[in-house]
């Protein structure tokens, strides 16, 4: 039954989006019928503008999240699992943390000029964070009586951390993969209006300048799909690395 509900939303809102286009209630130059952002899809995957858009935002989308999620996961054990690391790293982090992400694009621009670096720079920004509040939080829930008992059978600092914090703080890790996951995608939005010459952005800018609403309402799906294809791997890691964990309780 749940697969049935999930798609009952998502077919409705095509529904209505169809029925709205054809009695005119949605005029062309408003929002494009499914129709025709069908054929444009079809039109710009044949002559290879859209796979090659597609293969460069995720380039720079896996770029940004895998420097994010290493930068905030390694920030995570250091604050989380020592005092020196937190009363150093944890008030500038969290002051950097308040910071809208897109306030530093300008700034970004600047340091790093519009090219490729910017953009894959303002994802993993954008990234870091929930990854390490989550890294932080979990890693010092672990059981310090479990931590000195692992010390007193010859643990070093490393191997703890490897056998023991990361594994005590796996739910943590994953809700914050999850999270940075997803907002991977709301990152490479913002990144690619930074003068984009390529890219689902350069298409959507390209589009906008010809008012081509089939062509808009093709990259604004993608992205949405985007998004939900990122949620359904943290869904998957999740199942994968804690399959004791109840489905319900991975929501």
């Amino acid at each position: 039954m749940t697969p049935i509900l999930r798609t009952a939303g998502p077919l409705a809102l095509l529904a209505g989006w169809w029925v709205a286009s054809a009695t005119g209630v949605l005029t062309p130059d408003v929002l494009a019928s499914p129709a025709t952002v069908a054929k444009a899809a079809g039109e710009l995957w044949s002559d290879g503008q859209l796979t090659d858009a597609l293969g460069v935002s995720l380039t720079r989308a896996v770029l940004g999240l895998l420097f994010g999620l290493t930068a905030g996961l390694v920030l995570g054990v250091v604050t989380g699992f020592s005092r020196l690391g937190e009363e150093l790293l944890d008030s500038p982090l969290q002051l950097l943390r308040a910071l809208p992400f897109l306030s530093l694009v300008p700034l970004f621009m600047v340091w790093f000029g519009i090219g490729e670096t910017a953009r894959v720079i303002l994802i993993a920004v954008a990234t870091t964070f929930p990854m390490y509040v989550s890294t932080a939080g979990g890693v010092r829930t672990v059981d310090r009586r479990l931590l000195e008992a692992m010390r007193s059978f010859g643990l070093g600092r490393w191997r703890l951390v490897a056998e023991v914090v990361l594994p005590g703080a796996l739910p943590s890790l994953l809700a914050g993969f999850r999270l940075s996951m997803t907002l991977s995608v709301i990152a490479l939005i913002a990144a690619e209006e930074i003068n984009s010459t390529s890219g689902i952005g350069y298409l959507m800018t390209q589009a906008q300048s010809f008012s081509r609403t089939d062509i808009l309402s093709v990259c604004v799906l993608i992205y949405g799909l985007l998004g939900l294809v990122a949620d359904l791997v943290a869904r998957g890691a999740e199942r994968v690395l804690m399959p004791w964990r109840p489905r319900g309780a991975a929501r």
